[in-house]
């Protein structure tokens, strides 16, 4: 039953977390930049990547409660994507930046899958791209569920790694934004590391 409130609770989280993101999207300091380099031009967009992109992500976000004891480490586990969160809208409102338009036109694929993005493009607008907020989370959860389930050794880290490719395929990100994002995830799991302390 604490897993069910658990995951009733993350999902509640993770749809209020977003009224945040879309706010900067509409809230940004200034004109949003580029930050496209010509290594970019060989990501050419594949539509199925959006499985990975959206589809692979959020299931492996909320299974991280699974690797959860207790209420207290679920409190501070929360806190620390809260912290990801507003450090992610320092820089999308201070320095935006954007994915050309014609990065979004043209998309080919199997139906479903341009199906699929072009619902992550409804929602999901071409702003807010530095740093790549689906690498930073995806970073900060392969970080905890090393810490919380050792037995499954480094195999998480490959999930930050596919969110990675999956925002380039999707030409969702810049190559700049990725890198940036999973640091900003790692600051976020130190700051985790010096507040909590396990019970017992």
């Amino acid at each position: 039953m604490d897993y069910v409130v658990y995951v009733l609770m993350s999902v509640f989280l993770i749809v209020g977390v977003y009224q945040f993101y879309f706010w900067t999207q509409n809230h940004s300091s200034k004109d949003a930049r580029s930050l496209e380099i010509p290594l970019d031009r060989k990501f050419n967009l594949k539509a199925g990547w959006v499985w990975v992109y959206s589809g692979l992500y959020y299931p492996v976000i909320v299974a991280i409660i699974f690797t959860i004891g207790d209420m207290r480490t679920f409190n501070y586990t929360s806190m620390s994507y809260f912290l990801l969160l507003f450090m992610q809208m320092f820089f999308f409102h201070f320095y935006p930046v954007a994915t050309p338009a014609h990065w979004r036109q043209e998309i080919q694929g199997d139906r479903y899958s341009v199906a699929m993005l072009k619902l992550v493009h409804h929602f999901d607008k071409p702003s807010n791209c530095f740093p790549s907020m689906h690498v930073s989370v995806a970073t900060l959860t392969a970080l905890h569920l090393m810490a919380n389930a050792p037995g499954l050794g480094l195999w998480p880290l490959l999930f930050p790694v596919l969110i990675g490719f999956s925002a380039l395929y999707t030409k969702q990100h810049y190559i700049m934004d990725l890198l940036p994002g999973a640091i900003l995830g790692w600051v976020a799991f130190l700051v985790f590391n010096m507040t909590y302390v396990p019970l017992g």
